[in-house]
């Protein structure tokens, strides 16, 4: 069981549907929460409906320079987690190249400009705690999900390469892949979304898991079953049955 008491969290992308359960779960359990987004409003109405001690930085994560100031103010962590994302359902018919690069750029690459700003003070100290999120949809290319799949794949591997180097140190790496949440970005879907959860019910399976030692979880975990065992189909078989 982790200790959380007193522990100096750095949560990107907190102001909204996921993002904002998990602070509520970690404040709670005695978090001490610096909060980041852009919308400084939303992030000034989470600071003040949380139980526990919390501040806000604005970022944008697709700024270099704006996640440099933001990392510098605020200052020393024990744990950083990112749970911003962008997202809008493509097909490769439908390209909109200013969506596709906001999802990669947003997903993938503004995680490493966070994370270019906490590894090396982890590693130094040989302690911390970093918790990426990326999604079922990373496990395998997706039909409707030019962009995002891709971006949250990039996201896992980087996750999966982090664990991989830093698994014997002092700093604990986890990676959380769910399915459908019912938030602004799920909304914006025309289909039918099987085993959807609301932003509360995965929020809590993402604060158990980091409450353990265990590097991945992927939920829920009977839909999640279906896109692990995905790696190893045939072609033929995987665009007939995810069609």
């Amino acid at each position: 069981m982790r200790d959380w008491t007193g522990k100096r969290y750095w949560l990107v992308g907190a102001s909204e549907g996921l993002g904002r359960a998990v602070a509520h779960h970690l404040s709670r359990a005695g978090v001490d929460l610096v909060l980041s987004a852009r919308g400084e409003e939303r992030l000034q109405d989470l600071v003040a409906e949380l139980p526990g001690r919390a501040s806000y930085v604005p970022v944008d994560i697709a700024d270099t320079a704006s996640v440099r100031a933001a990392a510098g103010e605020v200052g020393e962590i024990d744990g950083f987690v990112f749970l911003a994302g962008v997202y809008w359902p493509q097909k490769a018919q439908d390209w909109n190249a200013g969506q596709v690069e906001a999802m990669l750029d947003i997903n993938l690459t503004g995680a490493a400009r966070c994370l270019a700003h906490v590894v090396p003070g982890f590693v130094a100290r040989d302690r911390g705690h970093i918790v990426l999120t990326g999604s079922l949809s990373g496990f395998r290319g997706l039909p409707g999900a030019i962009g995002y799949a891709a971006s949250k794949a990039g996201l896992m591997s980087l996750a999966e390469s982090i664990y991989a180097d830093l698994r014997k140190t002092g700093v604990q790496v986890q990676c959380v892949n769910p399915g459908f949440i019912r938030t602004r970005l799920t909304g914006k879907n025309d289909f039918s979304m099987p085993f959807i959860m609301e932003p509360e019910q995965a929020a809590a399976e993402i604060f158990e898991h980091m409450g353990t030692d265990q590097f991945q979880r992927s939920f829920p975990r009977l839909f999640s079953l279906l896109f692990r065992a995905s790696v190893f189909l045939p072609n033929w078989v995987y665009y007939r049955v995810f069609r």
